[in-house]
């Protein structure tokens, strides 16, 4: 009898992570929106957990908000919002253009601001989401009751050396973004992560699994 490799490994808040999962962290493999959604909800649990500025939106809710019309926003957000009432609501964004199935073959991360009324969009390979970006900005934006005009801003980032560490990146821009924020009450004028931060992160997802599995 064949046995069961793609067991579950770790049952966290929400999240449920299979061998398989966790397996995207050991090699060079692109991040699927599991091992995303989980250290959303980690960075919103625990990491910043004594800090309600920040909402953190999972891949899955973020493909409904995008294929969803504008006046089904409120369905997913006003939950949220009037919950934490945050400051600074990060979306792990997509090129899924299916509505029925999760996917896509690049992430990257808006980040709205509520202190300063603008979105902005780090991509580690730059203009692969821009359109994607644009269509949530706007509606994000509109949410709020602003328009889009000079409030939408692509900002300058470390760039992807392969075509599989998107995902690390936007790990990696989102915890460094939610910090700075933290600290100065903006996002603008956050450094750039670095080539080091990205290389160490799969290492260390994997070792923050492995303690919160004991």
């Amino acid at each position: 009898m064949a046995m069961n490799t793609n067991f579950t490994v770790l049952s966290y808040n929400e999240s449920l992570l299979r061998k398989s999962d966790v397996d995207l962290l050991k090699g060079p493999h692109w991040l699927n929106d599991t091992i995303i959604s989980f250290y959303f909800e980690y960075l919103e649990s625990d990491f910043f957990k004594n800090n309600n500025s920040y909402l953190f939106i999972s891949p899955e809710v973020t493909q409904c908000i995008k294929i969803s019309p504008q006046q089904e926003l409120k369905v997913f957000l006003d939950p949220l919002i009037k919950e934490k009432n945050p400051n600074f609501i990060f979306f792990a964004l997509n090129d899924n253009e299916l509505t029925e199935y999760s996917g896509g073959s690049h992430w990257s991360l808006l980040v709205y601001s509520r202190p300063e009324k603008v979105t902005c969009h780090y991509d580690s390979s730059r203009g692969s989401n821009e359109n994607q970006a644009l269509d949530l900005a706007q509606k994000i934006l509109k949410y709020f009751g602003l328009h889009i005009e000079g409030r939408y801003e692509e900002i300058p980032c470390l760039q992807q050396n392969n075509g599989y560490d998107c995902g690390i990146h936007v790990l990696c821009n989102t915890e460094q973004l939610a910090s700075y924020a933290g600290h100065y009450g903006k996002i603008k004028g956050c450094p750039k992560i670095t080539a080091d931060q990205v290389q160490a992160k799969r290492l260390e997802i994997l070792k923050l699994i492995e303690r919160l599995s004991r």
